[in-house]
């Protein structure tokens, strides 16, 4: 099990898993990535494992929100696991990139906001994987990089898209050709995370965001989040953001926030 640095995590609810270690305390699901001699690098169980994990996540009323971090203070992810592809042929590349791209997708699309605690190095398969979740949350010592170049490959988990998306077209280029290793401020300046913090501040500043976000409706959260990825994903992400907008009247979350608006109070959500 994992300890961090933040009283928020005792007498969670544990759940097992191989390269995993799940805790939920207060609503919030903490996803330790637990591979520290590998540096976390993700080979297909822990993957497999991240699928399972995170479509668990779905439909569990008990689970408003998701923080995503990686074993002890040098590593995220630094990467995928090389030893398990590095004899693979071209077929079974393609295999390898549909899953890694299946399962980020999992992870894109949860309906429950999803933060990335970066707690060090997050290269190659590890910066796709901070960039599939929703926001990112840094320590001062973590670096970025997608250095597949380097070993005479490219991206394969996203990593040529969603970078591109998060900071233009014109750095990422430059960042994906050279290869080269951004500090945590360099990405927050360049719109890559949202926060940079200490290394003993970012999990209480994971924690934060998503308490505030816990606040707010269950429902009108998994709306915004359809409609913000519709804006890559769908031809038309005006269509989806107006039929997400309409999605909204059906639940009852609506009815309660509007009527504790008229009636100046708080409103008590419930997520329906």
């Amino acid at each position: 099990m994992i300890t961090f640095k933040t009283k928020k995590l005792k007498q969670s609810t544990i759940m097992e898993y191989n390269n995993l270690s799940v805790e939920i305390k207060d609503e919030i699901a903490v996803v330790t990535i637990n591979r520290p001699k590998q540096m976390n690098a993700l080979n297909q169980e822990t993957l497999k494992e991240l699928e399972t994990a995170f479509s668990s996540f779905y439909n569990d009323d008990t689970v408003k929100g998701i923080i995503l971090t990686g074993s002890g203070d040098k590593a995220f992810v630094a990467g995928a696991d090389i030893k398990e592809f590095a004899d693979y042929d071209k077929k079974q590349g393609k295999q390898m990139a549909d899953y890694g791209h299946h399962v980020f997708n999992v992870i894109e699309n949860c309906p429950k906001p999803v933060i990335a605690a970066v707690n060090g190095f997050a290269l190659g398969g590890g910066c796709e994987l901070s960039m599939a979740c929703h926001l990112r949350v840094a320590s001062e010592n973590a670096r970025f990089s997608q250095p597949e170049v380097n070993l005479g490959i490219i991206p394969g988990y996203g990593g040529t898209q969603r970078l591109t998306r998060l900071i233009g077209k014109t750095k990422a280029m430059e960042l994906l050709m050279t290869a080269d290793m951004i500090s945590a401020d360099q990405a927050e300046k360049l719109g890559l995370v949202n926060y940079v913090t200490s290394i003993d501040e970012l999990m209480d500043k994971a924690f934060e965001l998503l308490n505030k976000i816990k606040t707010k409706s269950p429902m009108a959260i998994r709306h915004l989040i359809n409609s913000v990825n519709g804006y890559f994903n769908a031809p038309d992400g005006f269509e989806v953001e107006r039929q997400e907008f309409s999605n909204c009247f059906e639940t009852e979350d609506f009815k309660e926030g509007t009527t504790a608006f008229m009636e100046k109070r708080k409103a008590a959500f419930t997520g329906k």
